[in-house]
Formats: C-alpha cells, structure tokens, sequence
C-alpha cells in the first residue's frame, strides 16, 4: 500500500459569498440611484462553510450540477477569491486552468504568452527557453505560434493553456472543464498527461461532467449541492450521489430507501477462481457479488444487478425473476453471486448497479456504482460489445 502524503491543500470552514444587483440594465440603476440601493442587491453563497483536507498525490474529482459551486471552490483553491470566511492553505508550486485561456493577452502572439503564461506560473526565463519545444510540440499549434492569440480558436486556446501548464511541474494541478474543449485526439492526450502526473505523485483537482474521466482518473470523489459538500468518499459512491443529485432525489428520499425490509450494502467483482478483481478481458466470466442484509425474516424476495457505462447507458441486467431463480428466505446478513459467462463487452470503463426488493412488503432498496470494473480486449472492433469479425467475398 502506498504511503499517505502530506497535507496539501487544506480549507477550513469556507464561505464565499457574492454580491448580485437585480436591476441589471442601465435604466434600472438610474431609477434607483441613491433610492434604498440595498433593497435592489442581494446576497448568493456559492460556497457554504466547506471543510476539507487533500493529501498530496492525490487525484480528487468535483462533482454536481451547474452552479452547485464547484468552479467557485476550485478558484479558491487556486488563490483567484478570496474567500469571505474561513481559511484556504496550500503548499508548493500550482498551475491552474481555471478559464479558457486566462493568463494569455490577445494582442500577443502564441510565442510571447508562452513566456508570460509561464512566467506567471513561476518559470524563470532560462527554464521557459529549456522547454519552449516541448511546449509548441505538446500543443500542435506551431504554424500558428507567432499569431496573435485573438485569432486563435477555442480549441487551438485550450491547447497552448494546458501545454504550458502541465510544463510547469506543478505539485498541484488544478483543472475546470477545459478538457471538454478541443477535438478527441487531443482531449486523450491530455487525459494521458495527466495520468502520467497522477503516477509522478502530482495532487490533482478536478471538475468535470464526465462520470467517465472522473472514474478514469479520480481516486476520490467531493460532490456538492448548493455550494455544500453532500458527499467526500470513493469515486464509485460520488458518481451514484452525484445521479441522486441530478435527478432531484432529496435526502429524505435516500433516508425512506434505508427503511427497506433488505438493502443492498456492497457490491463485489471475482473471477471464474474467487479472486476479487477490477479488470476483466473480454469473455472472462465475471461473478457478481451482492452483499445483503435484512432487517427481519423475509420469505419471498428478488435481487437483480445491471453494467452501465460511465454515462449511464444500459450494457447489460439480470435478475432472479428474469433468470428464474426462486431464493431462500433471508434473514440477516447474506450473500448472492450473478455468474456470468462470456461476457463480451468492449474495452472501456462499466459500473455495476444492484437491487434488491420483497414480494409481500413495500420498499426496495438499491445501490448506484456499487463497483468499477475496466475491460480490456484484443478484438479488433469499436464500441461497448464486440464479437468475432470476417470479411468474405462472394463472387
């Protein structure tokens, strides 16, 4: 087991609070001018009274839905606000894409916000020459490099941002969606980096959409809800808290599914031989394990499972009712094995979903992203499934 680092950043009762006017047109501001301004202003908390520690090495995912506050506290973290209570600490040299292209001047060529975006990341000028290459290499933009900035794309901004950063050595990279801009050749690469600096020991913060680069490279997920943390645990569980969120499902809602005559407490990946895993090959069998528990005697009950892609599209769902399985009455803990042969899917990142339900009372209970599992395969095909491919040619 790997050594626990040191603390790197550390926030201690966070709040950050703006200010919003609501007569935001010229005409609204000039009818009220001197006339109670107070009354047209009013307070929004983006970030409310969040406490946490991240440990250098680590790769850290923020998760919620828009405005739920996670750009705000990444930019605190960064040291671009200041927060309105409470204390942020970090330590050793950060480089941080926050925005498109902030740091950059448009009237600038390429070349020369190379060296400025750089240098305000702490590079000196000697450094900056030593890497200068590597940089325009990494960012595929060199017929363009002595073009200024304004001209640029989106993509062709993102590009040089984030090249220049990660050139940076940074101790700790801080990263807001910028990865969803540029085409998807580039977008790997930049997956690929910062998988690199990941296994190099660098801390990584990031925000992002997709279930699927979190479960790719976050080794701890922070899910947050009106500028709350609601959950700081393991990707799999803030990726399942994070769908709650997104579907409206209140905590209310989460406390009436612990009620449930059976709960699903965890879920478990083996092999053919018993041997808990997290990767399979395409074929392998795969037993699914689901641990239960029941609060009572139930006689007549049914579990079923389900593999989603990081997405939430639907792969593959068994149950005991579809399979025809009548289970014995469950008392207290148990657990329940899904055997499955020849599982054929395509390379790429699943979640196992599971449930359970009684036939005589009210009230099921399930678990969302209960495991992670990555598939590797050496079929030459695309997609989610693959199956054997010939080509023939009739005459």
């Amino acid at each position: 087991m790997a050594a626990v680092g040191p603390e790197i950043v550390v926030l201690d009762r966070v709040r950050k609070r703006f200010r919003v006017r609501r007569d935001n047109n010229l005409k609204d501001r000039i009818v009220h001018f001197g006339r109670h301004g107070k009354a047209h202003r009013e307070d929004f908390v983006a970030v409310d009274d969040v406490s946490l520690s991240i440990r250098a090495g680590t790769t850290v995912g923020l998760l919620g839905a828009n405005g739920s506050g996670k750009s705000t506290l990444l930019k605190l973290i960064g040291g671009i606000l200041s927060p309105s209570a409470g204390t942020v600490r970090t330590r050793g040299r950060m480089a941080a894409l926050l925005e498109l292209g902030a740091g950059f001047h448009p009237d600038l060529s390429g070349r020369e916000n190379i060296y400025l975006n750089a240098s305000i990341l702490g590079l000196t000028r000697v450094e900056i020459d030593q890497r200068f290459d590597d940089i325009v290499e990494f960012s595929g933009i060199r017929d363009f490099i002595d073009t200024a900035v304004k001209f640029y794309s989106s993509g062709m901004y993102v590009r040089l941002a984030f090249s220049v950063a990660i050139h940076t050595d940074p101790d700790i990279l801080l990263v807001d969606e910028v990865l969803a801009v540029g085409d998807e050749a580039f977008q790997r690469k930049c997956m690929d980096r910062i998988a690199q600096f990941r296994a190099a020991g660098c801390t990584i913060i990031l925000v992002s959409h997709s279930a699927q680069q979190v479960a790719e490279l976050c080794d701890r997920g922070i899910v947050l809800r009106d500028g709350a943390v609601v959950y700081d645990g393991a990707t799999d569980g803030a990726i399942g808290v994070l769908r709650d969120v997104l579907q409206g499902r209140s905590d209310v809602d989460l406390a009436d599914q612990s009620h449930a005559p059976i709960r699903v407490d965890s879920v478990e990946l083996l092999d053919a031989s018993g041997t808990s895993r997290n990767q399979f090959r395409t074929g392998e069998t795969v037993i699914v394990r689901l641990h239960l528990a029941s609060s009572h005697r139930v006689e007549r009950w049914a579990a079923g499972f389900s593999i989603n892609t990081p997405m939430g599209h639907l792969e593959f769902a068994s149950n005991t009712d579809l399979i025809g399985h009548r289970l014995d009455p469950i008392s207290g803990e148990r657990e329940l094995d899904f055997r499955v042969a020849d599982l054929h899917l395509g390379a790429g990142h699943f979640h196992v979903h599971a449930n359970a339900v009684s036939a005589s009372e009210p009230g099921d209970h399930g678990i969302s992203h209960g495991a992670t599992f990555t598939v590797v395969t050496d079929f030459p095909t695309l997609g989610t499934a693959t199956a054997d491919v010939t080509v023939d040619q009739p005459s």
